[in-house]
C-alpha cells in the first residue's frame, strides 16, 4: 500500500502536522523513531525540564509531559504512530521509498521531515549525571526557572547564540560567565559588543570546562587553561551550552538542499524543500530560535501544504 502522507519525527512539529493530516483525514503514517540521534521519541524537547513558556499551559509541565499529551492527541486524531527509524529515503521515484532500520521498506506519495536538531555537548564527567539539574541547552526555554535566578552561570561558546544566551541570562542571573576556548569571540561585532556593555556578563578567556561538579545539582565547573593547562575551580549554578546543534538530516543522503550547517532549506515562507511532495518543519529546518511553539506551527503549516499537494495529485 502506497501512504498518503508519512511524517518522520515527532517532535512538536512533527506531531502538529500529523494531527492536522490525521483531521483532514490523510490517514498519515508517523515513524516516531527509537532513539534517533540519541534522544528519545518526543525530540530534544524530551530533555528539557520544567516549561512554563508554551500557550495553553498556565501550570508548569515537563518536556517529555507536553510531548507525552501531544502523542496522545495525534493518536485519537487516527495518526498511526511506529516507533522505529527511518534510516535511508529515495526520493528519486515516485511514490518515495523510505526504509527502516529494521530493513521493512514503505512507498509514500509525500512526506514531512520533522527530525529536529540535536544540542552539541561535551563528553565530560558530570555532563550527564547534572542535565537538567544545573545544565541546559536553552536560555530561553530554562533560564527563569527559580534554580537559576539570582544566581552565577556558566555559558560554554563563542559564536552568536553564546552572546545570544549570555544577555539573555543576564536577566536572572547574578552574574553570567562566559566561557571560550580562544582569545576572541567569532560572534558579530554587534552582539560582541553587547555583551562587552553588560555589567553582569564577564569572560573567561583561553579557557574550557573540563569537569562538572555538585552533590544533587550541579555546583562548580572545573576550568582548564589552553595555554597553560592550569585549572581552576569556577562556583556555578548553572551551566549553558551555547556550541550549536546538530541538525538530524544524514539519512537524506545529500537529496534535499541543505545549507552550510546541514539544515534543510526551503522556500520562503513555506515548508516546500526543492522536492515536491517533500516538505520540512521544525528545528531541521530552522537554525535559529529552537523553540517548541515555532516548531508547531512550521508543523501546521507542513501539514496545510501537504495536504494542498495531494489534492492537486
Amino acid at each position: 500500500m502506497v501512504e498518503e502522507a508519512v511524517i518522520i519525527g515527532s517532535g512538536p512539529a512533527g506531531h502538529t502536522a500529523a494531527i492536522y493530516l490525521g483531521r483532514a483525514e490523510r490517514n498519515p503514517l508517523m515513524f516516531e523513531g527509537f532513539m534517533a540521534g540519541g534522544i528519545a521519541a518526543g525530540g530534544q524537547l524530551t530533555t528539557t525540564g520544567a516549561i512554563e513558556n508554551f500557550p495553553g499551559f498556565a501550570s508548569e509541565i515537563t518536556g517529555g509531559e507536553l510531548m507525552d499529551q501531544m502523542r496522545e492527541q495525534s493518536l485519537k486524531n487516527s495518526v498511526r504512530i511506529v516507533t522505529e527509524t527511518v534510516s535511508s529515503v529515495d526520493f528519486s521515484k515516485r511514490p518515495f521509498a523510505l526504509t527502516l532500520e529494521s530493513g521493512e521498506s514503505f512507498e509514500a506519495k509525500s512526506v514531512i521531515i520533522a527530525t529536529g536538531a540535536t544540542a552539541k555537548i561535551l563528553s565530560i564527567p558530570g555532563s550527564k549525571e547534572f542535565w537538567q539539574k544545573g545544565i541546559s541547552a536553552c536560555a530561553v526555554c530554562d533560564g527563569a526557572l527559580p534554580i537559576f535566578r539570582n544566581k552565577t552561570i556558566a555559558v560554554v561558546g563563542g559564536g552568536d547564540t553564546a552572546m545570544e544566551e549570555a544577555e539573555y541570562l543576564s536577566k536572572f542571573a547574578k552574574e553570567v560567565v562566559i566561557i571560550h576556548r580562544r582569545d576572541k569571540f567569532r560572534a558579530s561585532l554587534v552582539l560582541q559588543e553587547r555583551v562587552k556593555n553588560n555589567p553582569k556578563i564577564k569572560v573567561m578567556w583561553n579557557n574550557i570546562p573540563v569537569e562538572l561538579k555538585g552533590s544533587k545539582f550541579l555546583e562548580s565547573v572545573t576550568l582548564q587553561n589552553t595555554l597553560n593547562g592550569e585549572k581552576t575551580e569556577l562556583a556555578v549554578s548553572g551551566f549553558f551550552y551555547a556550541i550549536g546543534h546538530t541538525p538530524n538530516t544524514e539519512f537524506l543522503g545529500g537529496q534535499l538542499n541543505l545549507n552550510e550547517q546541514g539544515f534543510i532549506i526551503t522556500e520562503p515562507g513555506s515548508t516546500k524543500t526543492n522536492i515536491s511532495g517533500v516538505f520540512a518543519a521544525g528545528d531541521v529546518q530552522s537554525p535559529h530560535h529552537r523553540q517548541a511553539v515555532i516548531a508547531a506551527g512550521s508543523g501546521c503549516l507542513a501539514a496545510l501544504e501537504c495536504d494542498e499537494y495531494l489534492n492537486e495529485l
